[in-house]
């Protein structure tokens, strides 16, 4: 145990199935934290107790009455959550002039909209409950910069810094702070379709695309789903406690600003 302050917090993690989602849960649930993990994955429309510190339930994020629905079930379960790490996303490759609309749409609905949704509902839990706490929001370093392929995910992701910001400012008088983590190359299923996708835009082979993602890190590697959690954990501990509006880069050194 990192933090003892953590230990039987509340903590609500959307995307919590695999990837960067299950790493900040599991690194939650070692804390001794009560951990809500929500995902489209998850069957269960209704709260399910799991142990004593792990609840699960569906989460459609893109979706307001699913976001609602949950926001209910934890008001009314007395889960009021001290801290929110909104990982849930998705991306969609291929060139601007080549996308589907279809696609676009789609993207921004999840990692944008999504993100909107969450925090317009449980954030106001938090409010309404006079609950202070921490917020993380998982943008990108697709958020600070363009990448070849990805616009409507770096689309998305720079709106969604732009959220961390705005809400950053009209919550920091109820005492909770709200930043953003921006990964950058990171191990995980995600990634290694959108190597498989990239390599067939560009007419490569996925290996040629990995070892071009590790020649771009100053570091000398990719990235691991824990050492994005690890930052989120930082995040949501005392030490952040002067920290809001901020994103975050865990890039290996990719982006550094």
């Amino acid at each position: 145990m990192t933090f003892p302050e953590l230990q039987d917090k509340i903590v609500f993690v959307t995307g919590a199935h695999q990837g960067i989602g299950e790493a900040v849960a599991n690194t939650f649930i070692n804390e001794g934290s009560i951990v809500i993990e929500a995902d489209l994955a998850f069957e269960n429309k209704d709260l399910v107790k799991v142990t004593d510190h792990l609840y699960q339930i569906h989460v459609d994020v893109a979706n307001e009455e699913s976001v609602q629905r949950v926001a209910t079930d934890l008001h009314e379960a007395g889960l009021i959550p001290n801290v929110l790490a909104h990982v849930a996303g998705i991306s969609t490759m291929d060139y601007l002039v080549d996308s589907k609309t279809s696609d676009f749409d789609k993207t921004i609905a999840v990692n944008t909209r999504g993100t909107y949704l969450i925090a317009k509902n449980i954030v106001n839990l938090m409010l309404m409950n006079n609950q202070p706490g921490k917020v993380i929001f998982m943008a990108s370093q697709a958020g600070k910069n363009g990448y070849r392929a990805m616009a409507a995910y770096s689309a998305s992701k720079h709106a969604v810094l732009g959220l961390t910001k705005t809400l950053a400012i009209e919550v920091a008088g109820k005492h909770i702070n709200v930043n953003a983590v921006c990964p950058g190359i990171i191990e995980t299923a995600m990634k290694h379709r959108e190597r498989k996708d990239g390599a067939k835009i560009r007419g490569l082979e996925p290996d040629d695309i990995e070892k071009e993602d590790n020649s771009q890190v100053p570091l000398g590697r990719t990235g691991r789903p824990q050492d994005v959690a690890n930052v989120v954990l930082f995040l949501a501990s005392p030490l952040s406690d002067y920290m809001t509006g901020q994103a975050i880069n865990v890039t290996g050194g990719m982006t550094m600003n």
